[in-house]
């Protein structure tokens, strides 16, 4: 069982990691998490397509980090104190992995199908992993490495159909991948964070960093934006489900089993994107993408088993 960094030692060092604490396979808790994170993020980006009807990119950005704030605010547990020398990196959470990525996958929902998007959040697994690497000079479990190779090519299966079709920008796709850059970014940051903590303060406090930089956009945007029930709606849900209480389970799971095998969940939403196009598009599935689904499940199992890892501590 791995201990978190005390904040003595993180004082000198910005750039800190660390392992999971549960490193057997996945429990049912682990499961649970990862089910829930998959469903609510599966539909995040229908939510925000949504809202783009009739509400501006700095609107929607804004009020998501806003409503998830104040969703977490309501838990006694999420208004518990940070410690100076933490202070910084919670920050940068809430600045990479919570504001740019609101701001700019509205930005980019203007440009791409929501589909499209939803589909390269699928790539955070591999850019957390490669993070780690380079960070702790040490390569995921070779099960895991397996693992995320299977659910890397299931993920291609499953959106090569709608990829050849998707109308999009480049500077759209620029936006996606700078988007999911600092969600890779954050998994690298959370477990010793989410260990000393626990996950709603950490995630709470980064959503109020994340509200006060994109509050001014917020303004802005409203002279170009209108009021309707349906898009004011969903981003309700996308601030207080899929950015508040998701972003705390997903940091939960990562505290848990680490950001390799956290990460996963990215390769998760295609497959849920992929069965809300059946049940409520009536869109068709192909037969490279059930193999596709096959493929996802395999390499997400591989990845939550037990990860065999060194005895190093912590690394930053």
């Amino acid at each position: 069982m791995s201990n978190p960094v005390p904040s003595s030692s993180r004082a000198g060092r910005f750039l800190v990691t660390g392992e999971g604490t549960q490193r057997e396979d996945y429990a049912p808790l682990d499961w649970t998490l990862l089910g829930s994170i998959s469903l609510i993020w599966g539909a995040s980006f229908l939510f925000i397509a949504v809202g783009l009807r009739s509400l501006a990119p700095g609107v929607i950005a804004s009020a998501r980090v806003l409503l998830g704030a104040g969703a977490l605010m309501l838990f006694p547990a999420a208004r518990r104190a940070i410690a100076p020398v933490d202070r910084s990196r919670v920050v940068l959470i809430g600045i990479v992995s919570q504001a740019a990525p609101a701001l700019l996958f509205a930005l980019a929902e203007e440009r791409i199908e929501s589909a499209l998007a939803g589909m390269m959040v699928s790539a955070t697994p591999i850019l957390t992993a490669i993070l780690m690497t380079a960070i702790t000079r040490r390569l995921p479990g070779r099960v895991q490495q397996v693992g995320l190779l299977v659910g890397f090519a299931g993920v291609i299966a499953l959106t090569l159909p709608s990829l050849s079709g998707a109308g999009g920008s480049a500077l759209g796709v620029f936006y996606v991948v700078i988007a999911i850059s600092g969600y890779a970014f954050a998994n690298v940051l959370y477990p010793p964070l989410q260990q000393s903590y626990g996950a709603l303060p950490v995630i709470m406090w980064a959503l109020i960093a994340a509200s006060v930089l994109l509050l001014p956009l917020g303004i802005l945007g409203l002279a170009d934006s209108s009021f309707e029930w349906g898009p004011v709606l969903a981003i309700v849900a996308l601030g207080v489900v899929g950015t508040g209480l998701a972003r705390a389970m997903h940091m939960t799971l990562i505290g848990r089993v680490g950001p390799n095998r956290g990460a996963i969940a990215g390769y998760s939403i295609p497959v849920i994107a992929l069965i809300l196009g059946v049940v409520f598009l009536d869109e068709t599935v192909k037969l490279v993408q059930l193999g596709g689904v096959v493929l996802v499940l395999a390499g997400s199992y591989l990845v939550s088993r037990k990860e065999e890892v060194s005895s190093r501590g912590a690394s930053g």
